[in-house]
């Protein structure tokens, strides 16, 4: 073995710094992406908007998020990661800002879609970088870790730094621009700090360096193809409470705007612990049981927050819970599970289309619907779509193979066949 790639002569320095700007570009991605929910119902006010029409922004956004994601992972393994993800913080940053210039839902909805364009290339190829950097007992745990801050950032605090400023700026216009400024600061510093995977010792550890692979070998890697499934699944849930439960909140239980931030924000604070924790114990259980118990606790939880009036203690817990076990499983699947099913050399590849595929249909079309379901049944039969997709998950996580390293490791090593020595005419 490369002495460079022994655990005692791992650099942790690296390491840790590329999982710290990382996990804050993409909390930023959150929280670009998810402060337009609390938002809402001022933007709705001022532009004209239906209710709907915030599971249909989410939608478009998630759908080119998707399709990005899954071509741009096969970019950053040919030409690598650091001209893709620099140039990915800078712009998403900007469209971030822009989305407080607008006057209508048309030239919204285009600046949102080129939001999501870039935040679905910076995804998979970050999932990457921090898995090429990381000590391989620490891999699920880091990719957690990283996606960790996507919602504590996009998800906890969105609401309430939407709410709070709201209070201090002239309008929600503002509220864009200021929340667009550290993604710039972040994207210089990975200018200074981002190695490509050749030059770490995870890359070589992984195969995330480029090779003349194809693309197709990913697609017909049986546990990337249900990993895709299992994080549609995962996303339907998640991103359609994200998406709808502040007006939910609002206008179905009756809410106040400080109350429905409160509530929110636990969609952030349990998938903050669930996707660091999540993750980071399949590092030692497996990778196939946490995700299928993880799907477990995700329905029971929606059923909870269904049943559950405008109560703000009990929706919070319902909600935090409900995050834990969801958000979970999406960077268990989008990050470990996805990397080590991974073809060599086509690393981020898998990953974008992982999660090309759970956005595209479960953070695109789901909300989408969603958004159509609301405006035609009521906001809330919006959390059925939710309650059947973490359902369908439990089954579809039943088909995955385990994949953990520690579990790989301490399985038996199958025989030697043992050759007859009377010879195959014996009998």
């Amino acid at each position: 073995m490369d002495p460079q790639t022994k655990n005692d002569n791992w650099d942790t320095s690296y390491e840790w710094r590329v999982v710290t700007l990382l996990g804050i570009g993409f909390g930023l991605v959150g929280l670009d992406r998810w402060i337009i929910a609390p938002l809402f119902p001022f933007i709705a006010a001022d532009l004209g908007l239906a209710e709907g029409e915030i599971g249909r922004l989410a939608g478009v956004l998630g759908v080119v998020w998707g399709v990005f994601a899954i071509f741009s992972g096969r970019l950053a393994d040919r030409v690598g990661h650091r001209k893709v993800l620099i140039p990915a913080i800078l712009l998403f940053s900007l469209m971030s800002g822009l989305s407080g210039m607008v006057h209508g839902l048309v030239t919204l909805i285009w600046v949102r879609a080129l939001m999501g364009a870039m935040e679905g290339t910076y995804c998979p190829t970050s999932f990457t970088a921090v898995a090429a950097a990381s000590k391989p007992q620490r891999r699920g745990f880091n990719q957690g870790l990283q996606q960790s801050g996507f919602a504590l950032l996009g998800l906890a605090l969105g609401p309430i730094i939407a709410t709070q400023l709201l209070g201090v700026v002239p309008s929600w216009r503002w509220v864009f621009w200021i929340v667009a400024i550290p993604g710039f600061v972040v994207g210089a510093l990975l200018f200074f700090v981002l190695r490509e995977p050749k030059d770490t010792q995870g890359g070589r550890l992984i195969g995330a360096t480029a090779t003349d692979a194809s693309w197709m070998d990913a697609v017909r890697t049986p546990n990337i193809l249900i990993s895709m499934l299992a994080l549609l699944c995962a996303m339907s849930c998640v991103f359609v409470l994200s998406a709808m439960v502040p007006v939910y909140l609002v206008n179905a239980l009756g809410l106040t705007p400080g109350q429905m931030g409160v509530v929110t924000s636990a969609i952030g604070f349990g998938g903050f612990f669930g996707q660091f924790g999540w993750p980071g114990l399949s590092d030692r259980f497996g990778r196939k049981p946490l995700a299928i118990l993880g799907f477990v606790g995700a329905t029971i939880t929606v059923l909870w927050f269904a049943n559950t009036g405008a109560s703000v203690t009990p929706l919070f817990v319902s909600l935090f819970i409900c995050s834990f076990f969801c958000l979970g499983n999406v960077a268990l699947i989008t990050g470990p599970i996805a990397t080590e099913s991974a073809p060599a050399g086509l690393v981020a590849a898998s990953i974008g289309i992982v999660v090309g595929a759970g956005e595209i249909f479960g953070g695109g079309v789901a909300p989408y619907i969603a958004g159509g379901i609301a405006d035609n049944f009521g906001l809330p039969s919006v959390l059925h779509v939710a309650l059947f997709g973490v359902a369908l998950g439990i089954v579809v996580c039943l088909f995955l193979k385990e994949t953990a390293p520690t579990k790989l490791a301490a399985q038996p090593a199958a025989a030697p066949a043992v050759a007859d020595p009377a010879g195959p005419d014996a009998a």
